[in-house]
């Protein structure tokens, strides 16, 4: 039998492991269950890829991203290893002769959902295999308090019953002490090995500031830092707002989110991965199965919804051992924000049942009927139908998603885009020659004030509610403004696609998993509790704080986090630089940039002393960002 390293440097060109896949991969080969958990980045997938090319048989590699194990069976079959991946959309014929080339041709890796075990006779199937191994993927969805959880995931333990003598092997990146402990149980892992990789990372330094003016901040941090940086922002708007910006100021960047073809996503991120752009800015959606090393700068400009989704992502930085920065940018009115925005987008048991009752009768799907009927969907027509918040919606369909109740893909791209290219007064023009058009124009300007300067999203069924008129109308007027050289349009034919997996049984569907519903509002609440103490809390190292999150205690500070940094300068003269700020905000209420460049302090020292300002109540910041003197 081969040696681990022999095969890692075989298959993967490496010289050696990385602490600790060689000792998870010593426990599985002994046959014993293993939980690892392994921070991002860490190279996890090496841990059951390596020892099943070792061993007789085939690895059942159980996963809930879809786009990661794509990318894995890619990376595999680049290698000349044969996997498979049993994704959705698969028609079942086709699964048949994928189960059967798993069984009959020397296959060494099937990649499935844990929704796949669901279906008994797929079950059946996996039964005949020679699984050598079993090796579940973000583990910490089998945990109710795991930040994803799916209820799919407690199936796994049924497999112990058919592959008694087979090891399993529970991965995830992020997990806190109870979640570890709970997936131990939920997977009913017998006397688990456990290897559990700190998540210090000391060449990453933890920034967060709390600024007026966030593009500043990042114009100079940008140019302080030029090597390839990562944005974070929380919506697709965001990320083509934030390049724009980013490009008026000089800088090269791109954009990344799910609402992208497949062929753009990959044109978006070779431009980035090339560096023939500095910054690429995205959504949660990028960075699954992503590994560049030279990445210098992690900035979020939105809250992130929790501590474990900030780790990983901040952690895509300094993966080359050199010293790089995870920032995170905040105002004062954020906080105020998100935690309005959280509570209004949060499903109740009567909210999530309304929008399936709905779903049902959208599609006319009788009671007790609709399993694997699929249907092609457009979310905004959906919520302008039945006057529903698109946010809340998505979050309750999501939801749904998650319980296996329905499949959604996750292509919510409008199919209409459009960009004006005849000047404004030309626009005006042509509204007074054609009087007809007038209305549902004046729309499209008033909700999508960007169309003049790209391609913009268009909401058909909103404009045709807002201009009062039929979508037929409204699509007719677009093709004739686009024949005419008034706009440039392009229909896109990628609406989401939802299958129902289950009957329709109303108010019984949904008491049935309301329990997970609460318990994941819960979690919800108190993880966004976390991630604002860790923004708030200004007494404390930062590092301490994000690895106090997940159990693990150090004693001495980092030394480069934004805490560690600010305690390092010199205050000495903080008394009279107080003084003058008092003195300027007497004559008016001011942003911390115009003090800044009155007093001529540096940025973190007037923060400072605004900060010990406003505990001692001498003065506030208004919802506008401006300080002022208390009254």
């Amino acid at each position: 039998m081969p040696k681990p390293l022999e095969i890692l440097q075989k298959y993967w060109n490496h010289d050696a492991f990385r602490t600790p896949q060689e000792d998870i991969i010593a426990s599985v080969l002994a046959g014993k269950d293993t939980f690892g958990l392994m921070p991002t980045g860490g190279g996890k997938s090496i841990t059951f890829q390596v020892p099943a090319m070792m061993m007789e048989g085939i690895c059942l590699v159980i996963s809930p991203l879809i786009a990661l194990m794509k990318d894995q069976v890619q990376n595999l079959q680049n290698k000349g290893i044969k996997a498979i991946a049993l994704t959705g959309g698969i028609a079942s014929d086709e699964i048949i002769d994928l189960l059967d080339n798993c069984q009959y041709g020397n296959y060494k890796f099937l990649y499935l959902s844990p929704e796949r075990l669901q279906s008994d006779w797929i079950l059946e199937r996996i039964k005949g295999l020679p699984i050598n191994l079993i090796a579940i993927d973000e583990a910490h969805c089998v945990s109710q308090w795991g930040h994803d959880f799916r209820p799919a995931y407690l199936k796994i333990s049924k497999l112990k019953e058919y592959f008694p003598k087979v090891a399993f092997l529970a991965l995830t990146a992020s997990a806190t002490k109870r979640v570890q402990e709970d997936i131990i149980t939920q997977l009913q892992l017998e006397n688990p090995a456990i290897f559990v990789k700190s998540f210090a990372r000391e060449n990453l330094a933890y920034m967060v500031f709390n600024v007026e003016d966030k593009l500043h901040l990042m114009e100079q941090i940008l140019k302080k830092n030029p090597q390839p940086s990562i944005i974070y922002v929380t919506n697709r708007k965001s990320c083509s707002e934030t390049v724009k910006q980013l490009e008026s100021l000089g800088f090269s960047a791109t954009y990344y989110h799910g609402g992208l073809s497949s062929k753009d996503k990959e044109n978006h991120m070779k431009l980035w991965m090339d560096e023939k752009v500095q910054t690429i800015v995205a959504t949660n959606a990028f960075g699954m199965g992503i590994d560049k090393a030279n990445v210098k700068t992690v900035i979020h400009l939105h809250i992130p919804p929790n501590l474990e989704n900030y780790y990983q992502e901040a952690g895509r930085a300094g993966r080359n051992g050199e010293k790089a920065f995870a920032v995170l940018l905040t105002n004062p009115s954020d906080v105020i924000h998100v935690e309005a925005q959280f509570l209004s987008i949060l499903s109740d048991k009567a909210f999530l049942n309304l929008v399936f009752v709905k779903l049902c009768n959208y599609f006319q799907i009788a009671y007790g009927e609709g399993i694997d009927e699929k249907f092609s969907f457009n979310i905004n027509h959906f919520c302008t139908k039945y006057s529903f918040p698109v946010l809340k919606v998505y979050n309750a369909l999501q939801f749904l998603d998650g319980q296996g109740i329905i499949s959604l893909s996750q292509e919510f791209t409008e199919k209409i885009t459009l960009q004006f290219v005849i000047p404004s007064k030309e626009v005006i023009r042509y509204m007074s020659l054609n009087p007809q058009d007038e209305e549902v124009i004046l729309t499209i300007l008033r909700t999508n004030p960007g169309v003049y300067e790209s391609q913009s999203v268009i909401n058909i069924s909103l404009i045709a509610k807002k201009s009062n008129c039929d979508e037929s109308k409204v699509l007719a007027i677009l093709h004739k403004l686009n024949e005419k050289q008034v706009i440039e349009l392009h229909a896109k034919n990628n609406d989401a696609t939802l299958t129902f997996n289950e009957v329709r049984e109303d108010e019984r569907t949904i008491s049935r998993v309301v329990k997970y519903l609460e318990a994941q509002n819960q979690l919800k609440t108190e993880q966004l509790k976390s991630v604002l103490h860790y923004i708030k809390e200004e007494k404390t190292c930062k590092t301490k704080l994000l690895l106090e999150y997940f159990g693990e205690t150090i004693k001495k500070d980092c030394g480069v986090c934004s805490y560690c940094i600010s305690k390092k300068k010199n205050k000495t003269d903080t008394s009279s630089l107080s003084d003058k700020i008092i003195g300027l905000l007497k004559i008016q209420e001011m942003s911390s940039r115009d003090i800044q460049k009155l007093t001529k302090y540096t940025k973190d020292d007037v923060i400072f002393a605004l900060q010990n300002l406003m505990e001692n109540d001498t003065i506030i910041v208004k919802t506008n960002n401006l300080y002022s003197i208390k009254s």
